[in-house]
């Protein structure tokens, strides 16, 4: 059995009775390490038959497409990488057209229509702009995926009313489904599908099937582009065949790989020499883990060595998840997120190496610091903020944040730590990842969504964020006790009853509870929405509780108050008076 996506594809394309091809296609195959980090890339353009440079806009987009695709961030969702690229190629159209002598005429600037198809794992995505269309074949099954975006007027008579570089901003219809070996997709422009019946595209494929040369594919493309134009097609003709001839194993997977290739590490103590390691003392233990400090024999540094405990030895999800904390730090820039050991030596064991800070944990600050000022959290919640934001970007969420969790050292700067509950959507759509814990964090700061089976994004994240700012003003209060993790429904939730932090006696500005409230909503939709909000509020009032707070106009400016009443009735006076005279 295979343990890997394989397909094989024919393509085809034609001017047909025109001079020119407006139409363009193309697919990136992948070597394998893109092939598992980022898919099978397959896209087509059709250009727009009232414009002299559609054929520039088609070429532009699938070149791009496919390029820029492969540049985006492995740990990035297909959908967001893919809608990226996307976007960018739009508003270069969009530009190229406002900059030329077709600003004003934009059915004849640089507009094509595109629809996209990527393989990764064992699904597929499918991105679509316009009325190039996209089916699946299953058997004898043929089935549209896409809407055409075109409106039409009358029975002759339609116009399209979207595509790329029409407008400044693009809504991309995307859609995703699960793989099965043998499924074919098919990729086509209306030149071809508009003059060939369904049942013609079927019996071709299953013949081209039947025959499972190397190249019959291709001759299958070729011969309905021919069929199309036999049958009276008057436009440019292109078509693409995807068939699915295996899907990677279930059960075989980047980790798994490696587990296969290191050794789990021999029982060590301080001052043992380890893989060009010298460990010098050892800082903590827990059921996951064993974690030691020591001194890279080539470079003199000092790091962190975290192998795993005995618990977890005979665990495969478990060692798995541990394997992926050093590959989310390889991957992850800031200077407030731990970052992992940079080292030219093969390792020969399984343990992950990270810089070593040098400091105390968030949590034992807050002992030693039980009334900290206001600056000092402002401070810390920012920089925390920032790491944040770095795990956001590449489409990861930390999902652990707690005061355990995070360094302070002598300086005050901050370092977000531990990543074994994070959770990264590039790998979480392959099937490939170790199975998720519904309760991957730490009751205490989990936001509501968790126990519910709610939506788990950014947003949740921020909760726990403003949980620990909320600990720290409070002296180690938490805003809803230990009720979250009991609130199992959203009804339990919409009762939680945030404690204001004037009941703990600290001097606050009364806004900063509003900010806090705010970021502690049970329900999501009612949350802070951004990292940025919830920091902005922290050092300025926000506008809502400037509008609740906001004296009548006869308390702030009695004068104002008065003149603008003797004026109200001056006019209601000569308003009466017109009337009775009139």
């Amino acid at each position: 059995m295979t343990s890997s996506l394989n397909i094989r594809i024919g393509q085809y394309s034609t001017a047909g009775c025109k001079t020119v091809n407006q139409d363009f296609h193309g697919a990136c195959l992948a070597d394998n390490l893109q092939k598992e980090r980022k898919g099978i890339a397959i896209a087509l353009a059709d250009g727009i038959s009232s414009s002299n440079v559609s054929q520039v806009a088609s070429a532009s987009a699938v070149k791009s497409f496919l390029e820029d695709y492969y540049c985006t961030p492995d740990v990035w969702s297909v959908r967001k990488s893919a809608q990226r690229v996307i976007q960018a190629s739009n508003s270069w159209l969009y530009s190229q057209t406002r900059r030329s002598q077709y600003a004003w005429e934009r059915d004849k600037g640089y507009i094509c229509t595109f629809s996209a198809l990527i393989l990764k794992s064992t699904q597929a995505h499918i991105f679509h702009c316009g009325d190039c269309r996209v089916y699946h074949l299953q058997g004898q099954s043929l089935e549209q995926l896409t809407q055409d975006h075109r409106v039409q007027i009358s029975a002759g008579q339609s116009y399209l009313a979207r595509a790329l570089g029409m407008d400044q901003q693009l809504d991309i219809d995307y859609h995703n489904m699960p793989l099965t070996a043998g499924d074919v997709f098919i990729l086509a422009t209306d030149g071809l599908y508009e003059f060939v019946s369904h049942g013609q595209i079927t019996a071709a494929i299953a013949q081209a099937l039947k025959i499972n040369s190397e190249n019959s594919l291709e001759l299958c493309a070729q011969q309905l582009a021919e069929l199309a134009l036999s049958q009276g097609s008057d436009d440019n003709i292109s078509i693409q065949l995807v068939y699915i001839t295996s899907l990677p194993d279930a059960d075989i997977n980047e980790w798994q790989q490696q587990l296969q290739q290191l050794t789990l590490p021999p029982a060590l103590d301080e001052g043992a020499e380890f893989d060009g390691f010298t460990l010098l003392r050892r800082l903590h233990i827990s059921g996951r883990s064993h974690v030691y400090l020591a001194r890279d024999q080539d470079s003199g540094e000092n790091v962190v060595l975290k192998f795993p405990a005995s618990d977890i030895q005979a665990d495969k999800a478990g060692l798995e998840r541990f394997l992926l904390e050093d590959w989310i730090a390889r991957r992850i820039h800031s200077p407030t997120v731990l970052r992992a050991a940079a080292t030219n030596r093969q390792k020969q064991y399984l343990y992950n190496a990270t810089e070593w800070v040098e400091g105390q944990t968030l949590r034992q600050w807050m002992l030693d610091n039980p009334q900290p000022g206001l600056t000092k959290v402002r401070d810390i919640v920012a920089q925390i903020a920032k790491g944040l934001r770095a795990f956001h970007r590449l489409e990861m969420l930390h999902q652990d944040l707690k005061p355990d969790n995070i360094m302070i050292d002598a300086d005050g700067c901050i370092k977000i730590i531990d990543f074994g509950a994070v959770q990264v959507a590039g790998l979480a759509e392959t099937h490939q990842f170790p199975a998720e814990n519904p309760f991957p964090g730490t009751v205490q700061y989990m936001a509501p969504e968790y126990f519910c089976d709610g939506y788990i994004g950014t947003h949740s994240d921020l909760f726990s964020l403003a949980v620990i700012t909320y600990q720290m003003l409070s002296g180690g209060e938490l805003p809803y006790g230990l009720n979250v993790a009991k609130a199992r429904t959203l009804h339990a939730q919409r009762r939680l009853q945030y404690r204001p932090l004037a009941i703990s006696g600290r001097n606050i500005p009364p806004w900063i509870d509003t900010a806090l409230a705010k970021a502690l909503q049970p329900l999501p939709h009612k949350r802070s929405t951004e990292l940025s909000e919830f920091i902005f509020n922290l050092n300025q009032p926000a506008e809502d509780y400037l509008r609740q707070q906001k004296p009548p106009l006869m308390e702030r400016d009695p004068l104002l108050f008065w003149q603008s009443t003797t004026a109200i009735l001056l006019l209601a006076v000569v308003w009466l008076s017109w009337k009775l005279l009139r």
